[in-house]
C-alpha cells in the first residue's frame, strides 16, 4: 500500500503524519511564549508530545465528607460556600469559607484577586473543589484548590490524572490539554507490526498503546514492562535497528576491495613487542583480515578495555594495508591522544620500517607541506591525526585503511569524510569506552563487533580502595611515600556541576594546596589550558620533573604513563561508575602494583554506595558498563555531552534489552525479504521510520 507523500522542498514525509509535524503552537493552550517553553523542554512538534510520558499520577477519586477528611490527602469534596474573608494585609491569604453536613473548610488564596473569586465561588452556591486538606490552628483547609467546578461539571474532575515532567513557567493544566491535543490529532496509522508477533506479546495496537501510557490508573501503569509501554517501546527500538540496518546495507553495497598482506612487516612489528599477544588480540587480528580480504568494504568497531592493547591491533591491520602497497590513517579526538597514538606506532612500525606522520591543528606551513607531500606521494604510510586529516587539501596516494579512535566523539559525516579519501576503504572504529551489549546494538549497529576482554601479559592487578574526605590528610601522607619511592601519582579533581570553570576551580584549588607540599613536582592539567600548555605538562610528567599531576578529566583517555602507580579520584561519588573505571584505567599500566584511591563525601547515597563497591570487586569493564547500565540507565551512560549514542523516549535499555534484540532480528528478517521495503509491510515501516525521525535511513532506499 503506497502513501501519497509530499514533494515540497524535496521532502518525503508520508502525508498521513502530515498532523504530527504540524508545530506544537498549533495544539490548544500553546501560543508563542508557552510554544517555546516547550520546544525547549519536549520538542518542537505535535508528535514530541505524544513521546513526553507520564511520570506520576494523582488520584482525585478520594471523596470523603470533610469531617473524614485525612490531612496530607488529595480530596474531591462537594461544598456550599458559606462566605468570603477578604485578605486583611497583603501577606495573609485571602479566604472563602464553606461547609458540609458534617463540618467546615477553608478554601485559601494568596495573591487573590476578590472579584474573580467571588464570581468562581458564589456564596449560597454548592461547588466541587479538589486539591490537598491540610490542617491549620485545627481547622481543614485547602491552599487554591486545583479544580473549582459546579456539581454538573463534577464528572470533568478525572478520577485519575497523569503528572508530566515540567519545565519552568509551564502549568500541568496546560500541558495535559496539549498531550490531548495532540492524541485527538493522531491519524489512523497502519499496522506496521508483524500480527502474529503482536498476538504473541498481547500487546495493543498502537493508537490503544498511545492512549493507556497517557490515561494511567495506578503506579504500576507507570512501569516500563507494562504491555503498552513495551509496544511503544518495541516500535522506537525497531525504527532504530531498521534505520541502522538500511544505513549498513547502504554501505555495503560500496564496492569494497581486497587487501591482502604478506604478513612481513607484521611478524617484523610483533618480534619487536615487549610482551606476547593476547589470545583476543589474535582473534580480533584474524577477524580483521578476514574482512580485509572481503571484497566488501570493513566496517568494524574494535571495543577494548582500557589497556588491553587495540593500539597494538590496529597497528597490525595498518601494515597489512602497507603490504598490499596501500596507506593508512588513525583518527582520533584530540591532540593529546593523537600523540599518545604515534608513540605506540612509532616504536612499533620503526623495526618494519614503515614511515609514520602525525597531522594536527599545530602542524602549519612547511612542515605541513612537507607532511602532505609524504601522503600524495606515498612514501608515508601511515598518518595520525585530529580533525585535520579530513580537511579537503588533505590527499593520499592510496588510501585503504581508515581507524576512527572514540569513535562517540565522532558523527558518521567524520567517519565518511576520512573514508572517502581512498577508493572502496575499510573502516576500523575503536572505542576504549566498554559499552553494554544492548548500547553497542543501538548506536554501532551498522558495524560488526570485536571485542578485547584481555589486559597484556605482565599487567598487575590495580588494588581500589575508598576513603571518606575526612582521611585526606592520610591519603597525602601515602602520595608523598609513594612519590619518595620514585613512582608518579595522578590526582584527579571532583566534577563540580555542568561547568568546566568550576572544574577548573576546584583542579586549581587542589593544586594550589598541594604544590604547598610538593612544590614543582605538583604539575596542573585543565580543559581551558592552550593545547601546547598541557603537552608540555604531560610531557614533564610523563619523562620529566612533575610526579604529582593534578587535572580535571581531561586525562580520561589516551594518557599513557607506565611509571604512575596511584590514582587519586576527590569526591569519587560525583562520577558515573564507567568514568571511573576510565580514570583508573590511566594506573597499572606497567609492572609495579597499583592502587586507585576513591576519596567520597558522607553521606553516600544508595546508588554512590553501590557504584563504588562494584569498582572495588572487578577490573572488567563489560561487568562495569553493564552495572552502570543498571544503575543509572542508558541516557546517562556515556554522559550527555557524547554525541555519537541515540537517545529514546519510549524504550528504556536497562529493562528492554530483550526487546531490543527481538527488534534487531526483525529488521533483518524484513530487509532479507524486502530490502527496498516495497511490500505491504515494507511501506508500512516506511512510515514507522518518519515517525520516529529516522529520514536519513529512507534516503537509502529506492522510491516506492
Amino acid at each position: 500500500m503506497a502513501f501519497p507523500t509530499n514533494s515540497q522542498a524535496g521532502c518525503v514525509r508520508p502525508q498521513i503524519l502530515f498532523p504530527l509535524f504540524a508545530d506544537v503552537t498549533t495544539l490548544p493552550g500553546l501560543g508563542p511564549r508557552l510554544g517555546k517553553l516547550v520546544e525547549g523542554a519536549i520538542g518542537p512538534h505535535v508528535v514530541d508530545m505524544l513521546w513526553h510520558l507520564p511520570s506520576g499520577i494523582v488520584d482525585r477519586s478520594y471523596t470523603p465528607r470533610i469531617a473524614e477528611a485525612e490531612p496530607g490527602r488529595i480530596a474531591t469534596l462537594t461544598v456550599r460556600i458559606e462566605g468570603h474573608i477578604p485578605s486583611p494585609a497583603p501577606r495573609r491569604p485571602y479566604r472563602v469559607i464553606c461547609r458540609d453536613a458534617s463540618g467546615d473548610i477553608d478554601l485559601v488564596f494568596f495573591h487573590a484577586r476578590g472579584d474573580f473569586l467571588v464570581k468562581q465561588l458564589p456564596v449560597g452556591e454548592t461547588r466541587v473543589v479538589s486539591g490537598r486538606v491540610e490542617f491549620f490552628q485545627d481547622r481543614a483547609q485547602m491552599a487554591h484548590p486545583d479544580y473549582i467546578a459546579k456539581p454538573e461539571e463534577a464528572a470533568e474532575i478525572a478520577g485519575v490524572e497523569a503528572v508530566y515532567p515540567l519545565t519552568a513557567g509551564l502549568t500541568l493544566k496546560t500541558l495535559r490539554k496539549a498531550v490531548r491535543g495532540a492524541l485527538d490529532r493522531l491519524p489512523d496509522l497502519p499496522e506496521w507490526q508483524d500480527a502474529a508477533w503482536l498476538a504473541r506479546q498481547r500487546w495493543p495496537a498502537f493508537r490503544d498503546a498511545l492512549e493507556t501510557v497517557h490515561a494511567p490508573q495506578s503506579e504500576a501503569d507507570l512501569l516500563s514492562l507494562t504491555p503498552a509501554r513495551q509496544r511503544l517501546a518495541f516500535d522506537e527500538l525497531l525504527a532504530n535497528q531498521l534505520a541502522l540496518a538500511l544505513i549498513r546495507a547502504h554501505q555495503k553495497r560500496q564496492s569494497g576491495r581486497v587487501i591482502l598482506g604478506d604478513g612481513r612487516l607484521r611478524a617484523l612489528a610483533e618480534a619487536a613487542l615487549p610482551f606476547t599477544l593476547t589470545g583476543a588480540q589474535r582473534m580480533a587480528m584474524a577477524e580483521i583480515s578476514a574482512d580485509m580480504d572481503s571484497e566488501k568494504r570493513m566496517l568494524r568497531l574494535l571495543q577494548g578495555d582500557v589497556g588491553s592493547g587495540k593500539t597494538v591491533v590496529a597497528l597490525m591491520a595498518m601494515l597489512t594495508a602497507i603490504e598490499a602497497g596501500g596507506q593508512a590513517a588513525l583518527l582520533a579526538p584530540t591532540e593529546i591522544l593523537a600523540r599518545q597514538h604515534l608513540a605506540t606506532i612509532e616504536r612499533l612500525a620503526a623495526p618494519a620500517g614503515v614511515k609514520v606522520a602525525l597531522l594536527t591543528g599545530r602542524e602549519k606551513g612547511k612542515n605541513r607541506e612537507a607532511i602532505l607531500a609524504g601522503l600524495a606521494s606515498g612514501e608515508t604510510g601511515i598518518v595520525v591525526g585530529t580533525h585535520a586529516l579530513i580537511q579537503e587539501d588533505v590527499v593520499f596516494r592510496d588510501l585503504m585503511l581508515a581507524v576512527i579512535d572514540e569513535q562517540h566523539r565522532f558523527g558518521v559525516h567524520q567517519r565518511i569524510a576520512l573514508s572517502g579519501k581512498g577508493r572502496g576503504v575499510d573502516v576500523l572504529v575503536m572505542t576504549a569506552t566498554p559499552i553494554p551489549r544492548t548500547l553497542t546494538l543501538t548506536a554501532y549497529g551498522d558495524l560488526d563487533v570485536s571485542r578485547l576482554t584481555e589486559k597484556p601479559a605482565g599487567r598487575k592487578p590495580i588494588v581500589t580502595i575508598a576513603k571518606p574526605t575526612e582521611s585526606l590528610e592520610e591519603v597525602v601522607a601515602a602520595v608523598e611515600r609513594a612519590l619518595n619511592a620514585g613512582n608518579k601519582v595522578y590526582w584527579v579533581c571532583p566534577l563540580v556541576a555542568e561547568s568546566e570553570a568550576l572544574d577548573v576551580a576546584a583542579a586549581e584549588e587542589r593544586h594550589a594546596a598541594l604544590a604547598q607540599r610538593f612544590g614543582p613536582h605538583a604539575g596542573l592539567v585543565h580543559g581551558r589550558m592552550k593545547g601546547a600548555d598541557k603537552d608540555r605538562v604531560m610531557e614533564e610528567f610523563s619523562r620529566g620533573a612533575v610526579d604529582l599531576l593534578v587535572s580535571t578529566t581531561v586525562i580520561e583517555v589516551g594518557v599513557d604513563v607506565p611509571a604512575a602507580t596511584i590514582m587519586v579520584i576527590e569526591h569519587a561519588e560525583r562520577f558515573g561508575l564507567a568514568q571511573l573505571h576510565q580514570l583508573r584505567g590511566r594506573i597499572g599500566r606497567g609492572d609495579k602494583p597499583s592502587t586507585c584511591i576513591l576519596l567520597y563525601q558522607k553521606p553516600l547515597s544508595e546508588t554512590a554506595t553501590a557504584r563504588l563497591k562494584i569498582l572495588r570487586e572487578t577490573e572488567d569493564g563489560f561487568v562495569i558498563a553493564e552495572e552502570d547500565l543498571k544503575l543509572r540507565g542508558a541516557g546517562d551512560l556515556l554522559g550527555t555531552k557524547q554525541s555519537g549514542m541515540p537517545t529514546f523516549r519510549l524504550a528504556d535499555l536497562s529493562v528492554h534489552g530483550e526487546l531490543l534484540q527481538a527488534a534487531r532480528d526483525d529488521a533483518r528478517l524484513v530487509l532479507d525479504r524486502d530490502p527496498e521495503l516495497q511490500g505491504e509491510r515494507g511501506q508500512r515501516l516506511r512510515v514507522l521510520l518518519y515517525l520516529f525521525e529516522r529520514d536519513a535511513a529512507v534516503r537509502y532506499l529506492r522510491s516506492g
